[in-house]
Parts: structure tokens; C-alpha cells; sequence
């Protein structure tokens, strides 16, 4: 269950969880209501990523600096608090929704407006109302920028809108690709999207990065998005009403299910557990929490052991948490990232990275190798000390146990002849891709 609920255990952590409460269950229950509790401490997080300075600017100021230091330190700070984060699970649902939401920084003004999409929008609403979430996605700077909605604007009559914003919307962020609309939906959609911009740093010296709706630019009449009437001279308030529709569509129940399925489940999950949480969904309205809270009640969360494959992110993240290595971060680890393929926030196109393990199975070779650096001392800025991990575990045996957790065998044993050799056979080891 830690396994699932975060980026993986420190040294001691299944011990502290199990102390929580007489029973196993019941101290699963505890470590879930400590990850789902807003003011759980994270102050080791918040120390880690103190240094990274320009993450803190206001969106504005963040077009002083240069890109390529913003998108070292976005992904460095988001490697740092998964790593040192007490809150694991809220490092986690921060993830599922960049993916889910995914921006490519390297897109146009995305360069300096990402930073403030992950710390305004994703990880605030990371543990709170999916339909908040959404609103705040959807008239994000970095959004409107990346899926070209500041440029959608009311046309000249027979003109068609700008509809790659609504298209993905209803695809990758709501309904799914079998939703239930049509291309006309996607049209009406368009429409009630048109009129929102972002002033850009080559149209104003005042207010860069500021999102603002132009009611000259706005298609203002009357709309129909899956069989429901908008009434014309909407305006502004458009935009939220074709939000509602949307989340209220049972589709959108079922698609986030799903989503919330395959991370903690499967990549196939089985179809009950995603009734159950679709249903919670639907009934309180989005609360992610809640809906958490049934998914991991389900008893196919409970079966569920090495059903997922980690991707590369998670692997890196969860061998230095395992090890309890101490971290600077920055480039030598970012190198890292970038060999194994999965940088915060670089993918290319909306769907963001693959959730589902096939297309990771290539990145083996590098995870052996970045095992072996992290163990011997080679990643600059990042230390494990062995001998104190044999120590603190009670022997070499006992740490195989926590790192593979399960009990080694007779070969692995005879393989890891010394403290270093054995934590980066276990790193290596078939079990520890796994969660």
C-alpha cells in the first residue's frame, strides 16, 4: 500500500506506518487520512526546493529569466519534493495531473509560464475538487498558450474557431476519446472557448502573462454542447457553463476513474473497481479525495502487487528515497531524467507521457546504470552511505528485504557480496521496477 500511495519508502517507513495502529488495516487507514490531511508537514519538502528561487516569481517576473534556467529548475524542483516530500501522496496526484494536463515547456511563452502552472494550479488543487481543478486549468496562462486558446477568436460569419483547445478538453481532459460527442460538440465548444488571451510579452510591457476576456472576440451566440442549451449572451460566463455540462456527463466520471485506476491499479484495471470510484466521483461532485478514499478501499487495490511498472520518473525518485540518499539535485540528475526520457513537463504532445509500461521497458540498461552511479558516489551532488543503510536494515539480508520488498534469494544473496553491490543489485532487480 505505501508503495502505491507514493514515490516509495524511506528506510523505517513500513515500521512507522505499522505502528500507527493495532492492526495492519487499520494502520493503512491512519497513513491514508495522514497523506489526505491538508496541513500535513512538508517543511523537509519546502527547505529542499528553497534555493530554486525563480520558481517563487510572480507569473510577470518570471519572464526575466532566461528559459533554459526555468526549465532546469521546474524539473529539478519537482525531483527535490518527490524526493523529500513527507505528503507523498499529494507529490503523486501533482504528477497524475501534469500528466493529464501535460504542457511541453518549450512551446511559445510555455518557457515562462509553466513554473506558475504547477505551483498555482496543479499542485494546489492536486487533493482538492476535480471541478476546480478543471476551471483552473482551463483559464490557465500556460494552457491557453500550449493548446492555442488565446487565439481563438469569434470569425467572420461561415469561419470556422480555433478548435484544437475544445478537442482536447473533451479527448484528454474530460469525456475521453469514446465520450459520447461529436464533432459538432467540439464546434460548440470551440465557440464558448472563444475570446480568452493572454497578453504576451511582444503585445504589452504591462501585465505579461495575465490571462483576459475580450468580449469582441467572443462568439456570444447561442450554443448546444451534448444535447444542452447555452443561452446567447453568455459571455464570459460561457466558458464555465460548458464546464458544468461537461464534468456532469457521466463519461467524465468514468474517464477520471480510469485514469485514477491505471496509476494506482493496473494499466488494465479491472472494470469493478472503476464502477466503484466513478460512482464516488459522481456523487460528491468530483472530491478527489473521496474519490481516492473508495479507490483504495477497493479489493483490487488491495490484490494489486507489481502490476505497474515504474516509469522512468518514479524509478529515480523511489531509488533515492529507498537508499535515503541526500540530494543537491540540479543537472546531474536532470541528465539522468533526460537519458531515461521522462523530464517534468517535456513531452511534446497534449496526451503527456505513457502511463502504461511498454513504451518504458527500453529504458532498463540506463536503470542499472544509474544504479550503479548512484551506489559508487558518480552522480555529483548525491550521496548514499552503505554502510549506514546495512546498519539501520540489520544486515545485508534485511536490506535486500526493504529495497526488493520481499525476501532475497539464495542467488541474489550470493550476488551482493558487499553493502554497495547489494543495493545496486537490488535497484536493478526486476522487483524494484515494480510497484
Amino acid at each position: 500500500m505505501i508503495a502505491r500511495l507514493t514515490y516509495g519508502a524511506r528506510p523505517g517507513e513500513h515500521a512507522r506506518v505499522r505502528a500507527l495502529a493495532p492492526t495492519e488495516r487499520e494502520a493503512a487507514a491512519r497513513f491514508i487520512d495522514e497523506q489526505l490531511a491538508p496541513g500535513y508537514d512538508d517543511a523537509r519538502a519546502d527547505q529542499a526546493v528553497r534555493r530554486l528561487e525563480a520558481l517563487a516569481e510572480p507569473v510577470g517576473e518570471l519572464y526575466e529569466y532566461q528559459p533554459a534556467l526555468l526549465r532546469d529548475q521546474l524539473a529539478d524542483s519537482t525531483l527535490r519534493r518527490a524526493v523529500y516530500a513527507n505528503r507523498q501522496l499529494q507529490e503523486v496526484m501533482t504528477g497524475v495531473w501534469s500528466d493529464h494536463f501535460n504542457i511541453d515547456i518549450s512551446k511559445g511563452d510555455c518557457r515562462w509560464l509553466t513554473p506558475a502552472y504547477l505551483r498555482d494550479v496543479l499542485r494546489p488543487h492536486a487533493l482538492g475538487s476535480f471541478p476546480a481543478l478543471l476551471r483552473a486549468v482551463v483559464l490557465s496562462p500556460a494552457m491557453l498558450w500550449y493548446l492555442d486558446g488565446r487565439v481563438n477568436r469569434r470569425g467572420s460569419p461561415g469561419e470556422q474557431p480555433n478548435e484544437n483547445y475544445a478537442r482536447e478538453l473533451l479527448e484528454l481532459h474530460t469525456l475521453g476519446v469514446h465520450g459520447g460527442y461529436t464533432q459538432d460538440d467540439i464546434m460548440e465548444v470551440a465557440r464558448a472557448l472563444t475570446g480568452w488571451t493572454v497578453r504576451s510579452r511582444g503585445e504589452s510591457r504591462f501585465g505579461i502573462g495575465r490571462v483576459e476576456f475580450n468580449a469582441g472576440a467572443h462568439d456570444d451566440g447561442e450554443k448546444v454542447v451534448l444535447g444542452q442549451r447555452i443561452a446567447a449572451g453568455g459571455g464570459a460566463r460561457d466558458v464555465h457553463d460548458v464546464l458544468n455540462i461537461v464534468i456532469a456527463h457521466p463519461a467524465c466520471a468514468r474517464f477520471i476513474a480510469g485514469t485514477l485506476c491505471r496509476r494506482f491499479i493496473a494499466d488494465d484495471p479491472p472494470a469493478a473497481a472503476v464502477d466503484a470510484v466513478a460512482r464516488t466521483f459522481a456523487t460528491t461532485g468530483g472530491d478527489i479525495p473521496a474519490t481516492l478514499r473508495t479507490l483504495f478501499a477497493t479489493a483490487e487495490f488491495r490484490a494489486a502487487r507489481g502490476t505497474r511498472f515504474k516509469r522512468p520518473f518514479h524509478f529515480i525518485v523511489s531509488a533515492l528515497r529507498a537508499t535515503d540518499a541526500t540530494t543537491q539535485g540540479g543537472r546531474p540528475l536532470i541528465v539522468w531524467l533526460e537519458r531515461l526520457g521522462q523530464v517534468p513537463f517535456q513531452y511534446p504532445t497534449p496526451d503527456g507521457y505513457p502511463r502504461e509500461a511498454g513504451p518504458w521497458l527500453g529504458t532498463l540498461l540506463w536503470r542499472w546504470q544509474f544504479a550503479g552511479a548512484l551506489v559508487a558516489g558518480r552522480i555529483e551532488g548525491t550521496r548514499v552511505n552503505p554502510a549506514q543503510l546495512v546498519g539501520r536494515a540489520g544486515g545485508e539480508r534485511e536490506l535486500l528485504a526493504h529495497l526488493l520488498g520481499r525476501l532475497p534469494t539464495r542467488e541474489e544473496e550470493t550476488a551482493a557480496r558487499a553493502s554497495r553491490q547489494a543495493i545496486a543489485l537490488a535497484l536493478s532487480a526486476p522487483a524494484f521496477q515494480l510497484t
